[in-house]
Order: C-alpha cells, then structure tokens, then sequence
C-alpha cells in the first residue's frame, strides 16, 4: 500500500531528476488521475492524452511541490482536475464556433442541466476538520524543520515553500547545484523521519 510519504519521496526525486522515481509515481497515482480525467471529460481518448500532459506537467513542477503541505494526492488530484478542465473548455470554444446559432443550446436534451461539466466536478476544498488536520500537520513540519540546520532549512523553505529553483538556491547559499541537490535530499529525508516518529 502506498502512502503518503512514498508519493511526498517520489515527488521530491523527481524533481532532482530521478526517472525511476516519476516511474513509481505515475504507477502508484495514475489510474486515479485517469478516473478524475475520464469523469471530467467523458472520452476515453481524451482522457489518455491529457494524463499524458498532465505527468509532464507533474515532472517540470515537482520542485515546487511543498512536502507537508497539501497532501500529494491533493496536490497531484488539482493540477488532474485543472488541466482536464481546461482541456473541457479549449474543446467547447473550439466546437462552440462550429455550432453557430442553429446547434444545441447549453442546456441537455432534457432542458435541464447545463453541459458544462466543468460545474459538476466536486469542489475539493478542504472542509473545517481537514483544515485543523493542515494546521497540525504545519506545526508539526515547522518543528522538524527547526532541527535541519537554519541553512539547510532555508534551502527547503526557498525550494518547497517559494518556488525557487535548485540553481536559484544554490547560487543563494553560493553554493555548487550538486551541493544544493544533497542538502535537499537529506534534508527530505530528515523530515520525513522526523514526520514518522
């Protein structure tokens, strides 16, 4: 059974370039990802292709991803459901010019309900109990990350927290990239087992 740590692990390799951990990624996570595509925009094919992009989208901003934050499952199921929505509305602009006045309205064959399935797919905001979870789980990161020395908590701060790419820290620190690189995998892993304990 996957859990959230070996996604958290998986995203964090990733984004220092580690194939068979995107590899391991896309195993653990895709036919849920799949599901989220398919219910949104209802073709098989579709859904395929915009996994696809999905997981290149996945690979360029796992450095931004923020371990402890969101779960990864979150995190993965908004940049799912966001590219599938976007892809739903690219497809009705471009086959909406093509009905012109005389096509289907918006409204299905039962007059009904709108075909935007965009306003069917279920808000994932978190609710109260899930925020109280979110704010425990901070409290809880922010100790560990005071037990990483302050330049190497920085490091996971500017990476995970403010988006800054690893050549963006290392020069920071002034330090060499591969240097950056082996402060943030540690420093992953030190966080990860001060979460577990």
């Amino acid at each position: 059974m996957t859990d959230r740590s070996d996604i958290e692990t998986w995203i964090g390799r990733t984004a220092l370039g580690d194939r068979s951990a995107f590899s391991a990624l896309y195993d653990a996570t895709s036919a849920k990802l799949f599901g989220i595509c398919l219910r949104v925009l209802k073709d098989r094919s579709l859904a395929e292709d915009a996994l696809q992009e999905i997981y290149v989208k996945v690979w360029g901003a796992s450095g931004r991803y923020a371990a402890g934050g969101a779960s990864p499952m979150s995190w993965l199921i908004t940049i799912a459901r966001n590219h599938a929505i976007d892809r739903l509305r690219a497809q009705r602009a471009a086959g909406g010019a093509a009905l012109g006045s005389g096509g289907r309205s918006s409204r299905d064959e039962a007059g009904d309900a709108p075909l935007d399935a965009a306003a069917s797919v279920a808000d994932d905001t978190p609710g109260p109990e899930a925020a109280a979870i979110a704010r425990s789980e901070a409290a809880r990161i922010g100790l560990c990350l005071g037990e990483l020395e302050p330049e190497r908590a920085q490091a996971v701060r500017g990476a995970y927290l403010e988006g800054w790419s690893y050549q963006e820290l290392a020069e920071r620190a002034d330090v060499p990239l591969n240097t950056m690189r082996t402060w943030l995998r540690r420093s992953l892993i030190k966080l990860r087992e001060c979460l577990s304990a």
